[in-house]
């Protein structure tokens, strides 16, 4: 864990913004000499010698920006409301610090290691990645500091995300109290892109740990209500969009014996949305479809939902990787329980966990 003293801790001990020492450390014209005397008395008292990002000479060998690696295209950080999310809550943090961001996609080719280990920046912010990802061990070499979201937890590596394992377990549960006949939607398992149907299929086979943990909630409130997990079909899809949404759910639907879709995200699921209403298909009578991560489009359509802040999550993840934060805040999710049709939104509560 690092124990560096942060900006806040600064901030705090002179009675001023943590914006007002970033200020006087890079930008002093824009705060008054009183202040600037404040904050370096402050940050003498604590033993503080200046931002972490603002160490760049080549002597310290530091750059003044942050990496983002993502195991996907670039387009994908554009397209992906969630990811999107997740980026502007580290382009925040970036604002705050006054520091760069840089995208590093990682496809797994031969070369991407090397060119995101080599890339000239301070630290890492990860989006979730394959528990065999060697490229874990390639950042935890560099000594620079690393946090990832979503998983999987790794030596040297710092952590954030929910409790994936128990919002499934609590949303499908919440869809099932009427349905009983459920299939899964599922994100893709690995870095292929490969859709495949299994049944009963075992959460230890997935690389994925989001995908993995998600998948072993829902098998476990199957299990609980007492339903045959080895019954229950689950799609794998290529990747997370509303169009794959929609073919997930015809394929699903085409039989007419699965009454509920437990689906890991909301793009996902409005597809699902799209395929039941142009099938004739009516929500919620004959069939309880439930997303993931509360966005706005989700919650106009009355999709049950998980709720999670991916903004957060990237917020405090880049603080603590540029030293503005000496520990991970805790995040939160909630069930946000609603009657969907497709086109109006229904009643709503909130359970909210950590």
């Amino acid at each position: 864990m690092n124990t560096r003293v942060t900006m806040a801790e600064v901030a705090a001990a002179a009675g001023v913004s943590t914006m007002s020492v970033s200020y006087t450390y890079n930008q002093p014209s824009r705060v008054s000499s009183a202040t600037r005397d404040r904050v370096h008395a402050a940050a003498t008292q604590l033993g503080y010698t200046g931002p972490n990002r603002a160490a760049r000479s080549l002597r310290n060998g530091k750059h003044n920006s942050i990496g983002v690696v993502l195991g996907e295209n670039l387009t994908y950080a554009f397209e992906d409301p969630q990811a999107r999310r997740f980026l502007t809550g580290i382009a925040d943090a970036c604002l705050e610090a006054n520091t760069a961001l840089v995208m590093l996609p990682n496809l797994h080719s031969d070369n991407d290691n090397a060119r995101i280990r080599d890339a000239q920046v301070d630290g890492y912010v990860l989006w979730t990645t394959e528990i065999d990802d060697p490229l874990l061990d390639v950042l935890v070499g560099t000594g620079r500091p690393t946090c990832i979201q979503g998983g999987p937890h790794h030596p040297g590596v710092e952590w954030i995300g929910i409790d994936d394992r128990a919002a499934a377990d609590a949303v499908a549960t919440a869809a099932m109290t009427e349905h009983a006949r459920p299939a899964v939607v599922a994100l893709r398992p690995d870095s292929r892109r490969e859709s495949t149907t299994l049944h009963g299929a075992e959460p230890s086979d997935i690389s994925m740990p989001v995908t993995r943990a998600r998948l072993e909630g829902y098998r476990d409130a199957c299990v609980r209500l007492g339903l045959d997990w080895a019954a229950v079909p689950t799609l794998f899809t290529t990747h997370n969009a509303r169009a794959e949404g929609d073919r997930a759910a015809r394929l699903l639907l085409q039989d007419d014996v699965v009454d509920t879709l437990l689906v890991m995200s909301d793009e996902l699921a409005l597809g699902v949305l799209d395929a039941a209403a142009a099938t004739g298909v009516d929500i919620p009578t004959q069939l309880a479809i439930t997303g993931w991560d509360d966005s706005t489009v989700a919650a106009s359509a009355g999709l049950t939902t998980v709720a999670q802040s991916l903004f957060d999550q990237g917020r405090s993840a880049a603080r603590w990787v540029l030293g503005l934060s000496a520990a991970i805040d805790s995040a939160a999710w909630s069930i946000e329980e609603r009657v969907s049709t497709g086109r109006r939104n229904g009643p709503q509560t909130e359970t909210n966990m950590v």
